[in-house]
């Protein structure tokens, strides 16, 4: 893939951050979650690539855009797979809460997993445990390894996971072991990047959450010499079958950095909606300008990018339209 696409999605994550952000704390997460994905789609066209959506809004039936399968790009450079979230954290928006972001990874066409629509076991670290710990071993194994890979107490251990009732076991687990535990309300992209961010202060991200934002948080680490494994939950014999008919032969192996991303380069990027962990949210300036904090990064060159920019929103119509 051209260096030139990080900065052409850039782009894109930005213009759904600020459609985004127009609907913080308003208590509409479905109408933010429409402005977001307008205003992506709409700026896909000016992308360079020949883009399938892999993992997006839904089937062709159940999303009017970013649908799985929806040709994206203006039709020329290297045929991609495109992951999206518009807006991860829909929640967050409504309630006007922090760390939700726009995002989008990119990788060479076949490269991207087709995960459905499901829960994700996730265990997710940074580069100085990345091949060291193992989702199949049980929690409290886990936590030991990490600590002695990290050449520090358990006590010292700071794990992060969502604050959902089914994690209630496993919360108790952490309590027990004696870790310290940030509990996340949304955000499970940010979550499992949370590790391999130095500044966040997290050593895992362990728990369940959804498939499609696993292989979002495993393009990201792959870029930031971390490590997510994972391992698909479906609950019944249809997701059963749909991962069968998405290709995925075994539903309950372990699926490794390779099994989600390839071994290819992956670009992804993110632009801040809310004020988050590592980026900053959306902020209105005055004088028609708002302000921008995105990440880009690439895992071939494993160049990591923090983007401040000033927007003239007069010049952006489609991210002022949705009010």
């Amino acid at each position: 893939m051209e260096r030139e696409l990080a900065l052409e999605i850039v782009r894109v994550t930005e213009l759904a951050a600020l459609s985004a952000a127009q609907w913080m704390g308003r208590g509409d997460k479905i109408q933010a979650d429409g402005a977001a994905t307008s205003a992506m789609r709409t700026m896909f066209d000016s992308v360079s690539v020949q883009g399938t959506v892999v993992i997006g809004e839904g089937e062709m039936d159940e999303a009017p855009m970013l649908y799985i399968g929806e040709q994206v790009g203006n039709g020329q450079g290297p045929e991609v797979d495109v992951a999206v979230d518009p807006l991860e954290g829909t929640e967050l928006v409504a309630k006007g809460l922090n760390n939700a972001l726009a995002v989008i990874a990119i990788a060479n066409k076949g490269c991207l997993l087709h995960a459905p629509d499901m829960y994700m076991e996730k265990l997710a670290v940074g580069p100085a445990l990345a091949g060291k710990l193992s989702l199949s071993d049980p929690l409290e194994i886990t936590l030991q390894k990490a600590a002695h890979g990290l050449d520090k107490p358990l006590s010292n251990l700071t794990v992060m996971i969502l604050d959902r009732d089914r994690h209630q076991d496993m919360i108790g687990t952490l309590r027990r072991v004696g870790v310290r535990i940030k509990l996340l309300s949304d955000g499970d992209v940010a979550g499992a990047m949370a590790p391999a961010l130095s500044e966040s202060g997290i050593d895992l991200y362990v728990g369940s959450g959804g498939a499609p934002e696993g292989v979002l948080a495993a393009a990201a680490l792959s870029c930031l010499e971390g490590e997510l494994q994972g391992r698909l939950m479906p609950s019944n014999d249809e997701e059963y079958n749909r991962c069968l008919q998405m290709g995925i032969l075994d539903p309950h192996k372990v699926l490794s950095m390779e099994d989600m991303v390839g071994t290819e380069d992956v670009i992804f990027a993110a632009t801040g909606i809310t004020p988050g962990e590592f980026l900053g949210g959306v902020q209105y300036l005055g004088n028609q300008r708002a302000e921008t904090h995105s990440i880009v990064m690439r895992a071939k060159t494993k160049t990591v990018r923090f983007i401040r920019s000033i927007h003239y929103l007069p010049n952006k119509p489609i991210a002022v339209a949705s009010l």
